[in-house]
């Protein structure tokens, strides 16, 4: 059974070892205790956990989209050109940079410190095993 630590699991998540103490204090992600009384999130515990908290549509909002991947982040950089613009975007410990037409950056108001997602439909997706 794979375990990750608390800060581990904070590391993945995005956020800091206390708010994951505070979840799993709170009964809100299941942990266990190790022979030195270090608790542990079981893998499967923390999956179940990620799936709860995903993204969902707010109440009154109608966003139908096949897309499944969003991430939500801070813009961080806008670079425009006379045709296009360079959007990267910093959503927890991910960077995601967009390259869209400039009238696209335009309309939608990107500039540095707007709060967007990025939404990603793709069939080709590698998947690689943490080492």
């Amino acid at each position: 059974m794979t375990t990750f630590r608390i800060s581990e699991a904070a590391g993945l998540l995005g956020v800091s070892a206390d708010t994951v103490r505070r979840w799993v204090d709170g009964g809100r992600l299941a942990a266990v205790r190790d022979e030195h009384g270090h608790r542990l999130v079981p893998g499967v515990e923390l999956a179940a956990f990620v799936r709860s908290q995903a993204w969902r549509n707010e109440p009154g909002e109608h966003r139908a989209s096949s897309a499944r991947n969003r991430l939500r982040g801070i813009v961080t950089d806008v670079i425009r050109d006379g045709v296009m613009a360079q959007v990267e975007i910093q959503a927890g410990p991910f960077r995601v940079v967009s390259l869209m037409s400039r009238e696209a950056a335009d309309e939608l108001g990107l500039d540095v410190g707007v709060v967007a997602e990025a939404v990603v439909k793709s069939t080709n997706v590698v998947v690689e095993l943490a080492g």
